[in-house]
């Protein structure tokens, strides 16, 4: 017998228990919403345009693909946000499993880019550090 189907029925409390799931998510609030974010840079929010929809940060990559892979629960943020790839999600129309990739994959974008960016940081300094000591 086949697995049954999972229905869409993701609600704002499903999308910010997987937001806060997310190792070091704080949740924070801007512009009246709430925010989810790790390294203080905000991967997720909830709440805009309305309640019934989340807000993720992909990768074009990964949002080109949300978009082909779940016709109707992703769409591009409006104007250069959404060409960046901020993706909003239509919570009712997703199911928890692809919810909770979704979030995964915000997070893992917006953290690799502060972890990449704090490397750059302490490799400098180090550099800095050396010419200190050996003149």
């Amino acid at each position: 017998m086949p697995p049954k189907p999972i229905k869409p029925s993701s609600t704002p409390d499903d999308f910010r228990e997987l937001a806060l799931a997310c190792e070091g998510a704080v949740e924070g609030a801007h512009m009246g919403h709430a925010d989810f974010r790790v390294f203080d840079r905000v991967f997720a929010s909830l709440g805009y345009p309305d309640p019934a929809w989340g807000m993720i940060k992909l990768t074009k990559d990964e949002q080109a693909l949300r978009l082909a892979t779940v016709p109707g629960a992703f769409k591009p943020a409006a104007g250069a946000w959404g060409r960046h790839g901020s993706t909003m999600v239509k919570l009712d129309m997703v199911d928890s499993k692809t919810l909770e990739s979704a979030i995964a994959a915000a997070w893992v974008y917006v953290a690799a880019k502060k972890g990449k960016r704090m490397r750059k940081t302490v490799a400098k300094k180090k550099a800095i550090d050396r010419k200190k000591a050996f003149g």
